[in-house]
């Protein structure tokens, strides 16, 4: 994963981003994934461990909460594009 300047980009008095999810003190005992759409959410130290589906646009994205992603956006790791790839034609 690549490291993004929306880091810098909030003040550090005002601590990191991150929204309410009413859902995650039952998250915690029973192991649900937590049904999101906030992609600009930050990650919190105490979200390691716990399952999230992040919204895309179209799906939501399964992603397992690690030790790596902590200060990075929930969006980062729900990508919004497909890949692109040229396939050859019928006719060749």
């Amino acid at each position: 994963m690549q490291r993004t300047l929306a880091v810098l980009a909030r003040s550090a008095w005002k601590g990191p981003f991150f929204v309410k999810l009413p859902e995650f003190r039952q998250a915690q005992t029973t192991g649900q994934p937590i049904k999101t759409t906030a992609r600009s959410c930050t990650i919190l130290p105490i979200f390691v461990g716990l399952k999230f589906l992040v919204h895309n646009g179209k799906d939501y994205i399964p992603v397992t909460i690690t030790e790596e992603m902590v200060g990075h956006k929930l969006g980062e790791f729900s990508p919004t594009r497909k890949k692109f790839s040229f396939r050859k034609t019928k006719n060749k």
